[in-house]
């Protein structure tokens, strides 16, 4: 008789830290199957995604659950002794994990529906992510078409306009921001601030260490197959030799999933 595999203890407050889509929580399952022996195992599953989480002497694994292979190499991984394991598995997974699967699906959707049906796809996604904003703004975001399609512009309470096709974009104060890279942003893990560039760039550094200088009016952020993106002055003749809290400046964060973005709305109003 094959023994019953025991849940991960994890499995239920990480669920609890991923926003719902379309009206569905994540839900914490049986493992349909073991990847290591005797370890404590969960599945959470939201619509057609999964995920497995698997608990052993104090390591925390955490594998994306694909339908054409077996899940080998974990995702995201933590100590569970550290305070922040949780925090740093749920950011792993909205900011690589889900945007994956959501390749994942996107590719699908084009070999069984075309084009046709991957626009309607992202349409329906961003449809979630305008009903959130709605939600909370005291009037409901502009619809309108991007460059890529279709896009949504709104004005945040800091007086900052946001707008979203692709990409997200914000013109307005740098405090808007404020709130919102530490979640799109990766952990500092003991960064220290880069102690070059400009008074401008150094006021967005000392705060964020995971901004790199890019020149005396832009930082930089991210990589590949992660958030990335600029905050940069409005233009190349603007002072740099200043710098506070209601400096405008424009800013751009490409690769931002839905996911992450649903997680991100309290921050973006």
């Amino acid at each position: 008789m094959i023994p019953a595999i025991a849940h991960a203890a994890t499995a239920a407050p990480l669920a609890a830290l991923l926003p719902a889509r379309r009206g569905e929580a994540w839900k914490v399952e049986p493992a349909p199957y073991a990847i290591r022996q005797n370890a404590a195992t969960s599945r959470l599953t939201n619509r057609d995604r999964a995920l497995i989480v698997v608990e052993q002497a104090g390591r925390i694994e955490v594998y994306a659950d694909r339908a054409d292979r077996f899940p080998y190499t974990p995702d995201a991984v933590a100590d569970a002794a550290d305070p922040g394991h949780l925090a740093a598995l749920a950011s792993r997974i909205l900011r690589h994990i889900l945007p994956s699967l959501a390749k994942d699906s996107i590719d699908r959707v084009r070999q069984e529906r075309g084009q046709e049906g991957v626009m309607l796809a992202r349409a329906e996604a961003l449809q979630e992510v305008y009903a959130a904003l709605a939600a909370r703004l005291p009037e409901p975001p502009e619809t309108g078409r991007g460059w890529s399609g279709p896009g949504l512009m709104w004005k945040a309470a800091s007086g900052g306009q946001w707008g979203l096709d692709s990409v997200l974009t914000y013109d307005g104060p740098v405090r808007g921001l404020y709130a919102l890279l530490p979640v799109l942003l990766p952990a500092p893990d003991g960064q220290e601030p880069a102690d070059v560039g400009s008074v401008f760039t150094r006021h967005l550094t000392d705060r964020f260490p995971q901004l790199r200088p890019l020149n005396a009016d832009e930082v930089e952020f991210g990589r590949f197959q992660d958030v990335n993106g600029y905050i940069a002055l409005p233009a190349k003749d603007e002072p740099t030799d200043y710098a506070d809290d209601d400096r405008r400046v424009v800013a751009e964060f490409g690769a931002v999933g839905v996911d992450l973005l649903l997680t991100a709305v309290p921050h973006l109003v």
